[in-house]
């Protein structure tokens, strides 16, 4: 896995709001070097799940460019921008947005079978993931029969099934308790330097975000310290 480059110039969000504009990002810059691991804090609507849209080609900026290997994602048309995605970028949500009727190996080989590859690809590639997050055990069991800090091991086994040269998580620890949340973190760090990804995480927590190598700030729409 090689992680990416992404740089952001001048992102802007601009939302509407019965005929008002609420500018979530203004004019941020910033630049995430390939496998860096880095947490980016801000208070609640402070535009740290915009932010994750945009890097993740959820959305598009009202204004300025994110750029990532080189390549614009304004230039993407919804096709090569889906393509991207799926293979280049690996998603961890707070909410796990697992699929209940599937278990756990079902939910990890999803996005391997959804690429075209062969079924017994997707469930080598899977399992050696669930072991690698300590849940071989758990492989046949259902989200609800999961733990709230499996169920997230799960989650993160799937964005990294893919090889993906890009995690983005927003707020994976949310739902957890402190002891399990620092956990998943542990977990996150250990798995990327062993895979060697960028790693992009949002949260509130100074106190988790202190476990990364970079912490930068989102306050009023602007990253401080991200150029």
């Amino acid at each position: 896995m090689t992680g990416v480059r992404i740089e952001v110039r001048g992102l802007t969000r601009i939302h509407k709001l019965n005929r008002r504009e609420i500018v979530v990002l203004d004019g941020m810059n910033a630049t995430f070097e390939p496998g860096e691991m880095v947490a980016i804090v801000g208070q609640s609507g402070s535009g740290k799940s915009t932010l994750m849209h945009l890097l993740g080609l959820l959305d598009r900026p009202t204004r300025g460019t994110v750029t990532i290997d080189g390549r614009e994602s304004s230039s993407m048309n919804a096709t090569a921008r889906a393509a991207v995605r799926n293979r280049r970028i690996g998603f961890v949500f707070q909410a796990h947005n697992l699929l209940r009727e599937q278990s756990a190996l079902g939910n990890v080989m999803m996005p391997v079978r959804l690429s075209g590859s062969p079924t017994s690809v997707a469930k080598a590639r899977a399992e050696a993931l669930l072991r690698s997050v300590g849940l071989s055990h758990r492989l046949d069991h259902l989200p609800g029969e999961l733990s709230g800090g499996e169920q997230q091991r799960v989650a993160l086994a799937r964005a990294l099934v893919m090889g993906p040269g890009l995690v983005l998580a927003d707020e994976p620890t949310g739902n957890l308790d402190p002891e399990t949340a620092a956990g998943v973190f542990d977990l996150m760090l250990q798995m990327n330097r062993q895979l060697g990804s960028t790693l992009i995480v949002v949260t509130h927590s100074m106190a988790l975000a202190e476990h990364f190598p970079r912490v930068l700030r989102l306050v009023d729409g602007v990253v401080e310290g991200g150029s």
